[in-house]
């Protein structure tokens, strides 16, 4: 082999391997989401402006995802600054483990933290050709119609493989990096991706004494409770309606 081929074979297998690095799939890290909730359209009425000022129309959460190859961890971020209306979005706590098809879910009901545990979410999503950029990876967007009325976009990384994501949601071909309702009322984006090593295990909350319930049970025992109230009817909306 003339020194020229050489030179172009080797040139070409480097070409190849950086390639393959840059594309090198991830199967566990930490991301942290930033959440944007617009409460104008949250509590939607003809009265809201009457007690929610302009400037805190839009509040913003900041939540952490752990995850390895076949679970996650989702959970809002510590913090010790003290929240302006902090009643005003929810901050579950959401373990889903995918070989076992298990969720397990920490609500906060006015103080009191609510264990749900269920099977996955099943959504069937419709993967589009759209892409864009988020923290860094290449994303492609994907649409769960949720009912007549309501759109959830998706946008996925395929190089993170973990079939993961914000609150509950799950079922792509990568980790979920930014979600959406299709009137923007509420916005999940990743700002950091960090690759590492995570126990996930390790981190799920410890059920204890608590009583677990399944999803149609809570919900149900919450209408009952609650359902004569607008507010509770609002508050059960809000936490069985997506997420």
């Amino acid at each position: 082999m003339t020194t020229l081929a050489s030179k172009f074979v080797l040139a070409s297998a480097l070409v190849l391997l950086f390639a393959s690095a840059a594309f090198a799939q991830v199967s566990s890290g930490k991301i942290t989401y930033e959440r944007k909730t617009n409460l104008y359209k949250k509590f939607k009425g003809d009265d809201v402006k009457e007690w929610l000022r302009e400037e805190d129309k839009n509040k913003v959460d900041v939540f952490e995802l752990y995850f390895n190859d076949s679970m996650s961890l989702f959970k809002p971020q510590e913090s010790d600054l003290r929240e302006r209306m902090s009643w005003a979005t929810d901050k579950n706590i959401v373990f889903q483990d995918l070989l076992a098809n298990m969720r397990l879910t920490v609500k906060d009901v006015w103080g009191e933290k609510i264990y749900v545990e269920d099977s996955l979410w099943r959504r069937k999503w419709k993967i589009t050709d759209s892409k864009r950029n988020i923290a860094g990876y290449n994303c492609r967007k994907a649409v769960w119609q949720a009912d007549d009325t309501t759109r959830i976009y998706a946008w996925y990384a395929e190089e993170l493989i973990t079939s993961t994501g914000p609150e509950s949601f799950c079922g792509l071909p990568g980790t979920i990096l930014g979600l959406a309702t299709e009137d923007g009322g509420v916005i999940y984006f990743a700002k950091t991706v960090e690759v590492s090593k995570q126990n996930v295990m390790a981190m799920v909350p410890q059920k204890g004494k608590n009583k677990i319930y399944k999803t149609a049970e809570i919900k149900a025992k919450l209408e009952k409770d609650f359902s004569k109230n607008p507010w509770g009817r609002q508050m059960i909306k809000n936490m069985f309606g997506l997420w």
